[in-house]
Order: C-alpha cells, then sequence, then structure tokens
C-alpha cells in the first residue's frame, strides 16, 4: 500500500469514523440525560465538538494501524466511554439498556440519514457539483454509511462491556443477567479472541445485511 493511497484511505475515512463516534457516544449520553442522569452533562459529554469525545488510542492510533495493516480493509475505532450513573434513573437496569441501545440505534439512523442525502440530494445533481468535489463527498458518504452499520452491529454483539452485552443484562431476569454480569470483567478480551478467531463476523455480517436491507428502503 503506497503512501498516495493511505493517505486518501485517511482523509475518507477519518471524517466518517470520526461521525460515527462522536453520534454513538452523544447518543448514549443523551438518552441517559433523558432517563435522568446528568453525568454526560455535568461531564461536558452531551456536544457534538469531537475533542470531547476523542479517545488517543481508539479514535486515532488504533484506526490507523488497522488501515496499514489491513491495507485499507478493516478499518475500526472507539471514543471515550460517556459517563453514566445507574442509580439516578427510576430503573437502574431497565435504564441502563435503554441507555445503551441508543449508540447503536443513533449509528443505524446516521446511516439512513446519510444514504437519503446521497441517493436524493448528491446523486440527483451530480452534473452540477464538481467533480473534484463530488468524488469525495460520494466516498466519504459511502465511508460513513458503512462504518456506521458496521459499528451498530459490533456493539450489539451481546457480551458486556459491549452495548448488546448491557441490553441483554437489561431485559433478561436478575438470576441471568448477573450472570452475566460477572463476565464483563473478562468482556474486552473475549471480544479480542472473537476478532481474532474470526467469531464476530457470526454475528455482525449476518446484522450489517440486515441493516443494509433497512436502509434499502430508503
Amino acid at each position: 500500500m503506497d503512501f498516495g493511497v493511505i493517505l486518501r484511505e485517511i482523509l475518507i475515512s477519518a471524517p466518517a469514523i470520526l461521525i460515527a463516534i462522536v453520534f454513538h457516544e452523544l447518543a448514549h449520553g443523551w438518552v441517559a440525560y433523558k432517563l435522568g442522569d446528568n453525568t454526560a452533562k455535568f461531564s461536558g459529554r452531551l456536544t457534538l465538538n469531537p475533542i470531547s469525545h476523542i479517545d488517543l488510542f481508539g479514535t486515532i492510533i488504533m484506526p490507523f494501524l488497522l488501515l496499514i495493516l489491513t491495507s485499507g480493509q478493516w478499518v475500526f475505532g472507539y471514543a471515550k466511554p460517556v459517563p453514566v450513573n445507574p442509580y439516578n434513573f427510576k430503573n437502574p437496569k431497565i435504564g441502563m439498556a435503554i441507555t445503551a441501545a441508543g449508540g447503536p440505534l443513533a449509528n443505524l439512523l446516521l446511516a439512513i440519514a446519510c444514504t437519503i442525502i446521497l441517493k436524493w440530494v448528491l446523486l440527483p445533481f451530480m452534473g452540477a457539483i464538481p467533480y473534484f468535489i463530488f468524488e469525495p463527498l460520494i466516498l466519504i458518504f459511502k465511508a460513513t454509511i458503512m462504518i456506521n452499520i458496521v459499528l451498530a452491529a459490533f456493539n450489539l454483539i451481546p457480551i458486556p462491556p459491549l452495548d448488546g452485552g448491557r441490553i441483554i443484562i437489561g431485559v433478561l431476569p436478575v438470576r441471568y443477567s448477573e450472570m452475566m454480569e460477572r463476565i464483563e470483567p473478562f468482556g474486552s478480551l473475549i471480544v479480542i479472541l472473537m476478532i481474532v478467531t474470526g467469531l464476530t463476523s457470526v454475528f455482525v455480517w449476518p446484522l450489517v445485511k440486515l441493516f443494509f436491507s433497512i436502509i434499502s428502503f430508503f
């Protein structure tokens, strides 16, 4: 992969990743705030300012390394987790599940919004936009759609501390949710092992296909 291709991939992927993770974390904080928890607001995280959400490793270093190591085939990142205090919810268990669902839902809605803009605004006026502006816009919108869908699907893997795990904990009976909570200290390691062994694709790609089928209606 030569430097020109790497630079092109960075210029396309970086805005898409940043938009996806900022909206993902903002959604967590906003949902928590609506449910009665002011922690994210007082921490300055209810903002679209990316500086408030950037994690040095997850937002910058890891996506860049993945871009290099996979020749641009797999780019992923994350932001600083939004602080949430479940004891501020009327029902902490359900409140955490709804808050967790906010992130993937925001990514899916953002993918739908970008699809609508791409299909109904940019493409119909293709001839009216200079090509040197049109091509990068199209590539960034396509990347934003893909990254948001993959991010939503990945985060719905039902292993805490991923959003899917927190949703499962919120909806399972107490006995089983407590069993899931005991997994959480090892959750990150389990997810890494799933990525290395390719097991994530068993769960992620069917969801990716489902989400693409949903946005195809727009």
